[in-house]
């Protein structure tokens, strides 16, 4: 059942990173859902570690606080995927 909230978890925060990262981003619903839900492990190993200082990898819970830290780890995941992704103009 974890990994179905992850997946919801991940579209949700897939979707408000993508409208809140500036220019366009490829991959469609697909790729939203996994950037989201690589932005929910993300943000949440994150989180755990500012708070307690260890490294875990865990994904934050189906809540408003899981969601705001979602988000931010979605939009670290979807700058680094442009920075991956990013053709050179010559």
């Amino acid at each position: 059942m974890n990994i179905l909230a992850w997946i919801v978890l991940g579209l949700i925060a897939g979707a408000i990173a993508k409208a809140i990262y500036p220019g366009h981003q490829g991959g469609g619903i697909l790729g939203t859902i996994i950037l989201g839900i690589i932005g929910a492990f993300v943000g949440g190993t994150l989180g755990v570690f500012f708070s307690t200082g260890t490294f875990a990898l865990t994904a934050p819970a189906l809540s408003i606080p899981g969601i705001i830290v979602a988000v931010i780890g979605a939009l670290i995941a979807v700058f680094l995927w442009n920075l991956l992704t990013r053709s050179s103009a010559v």
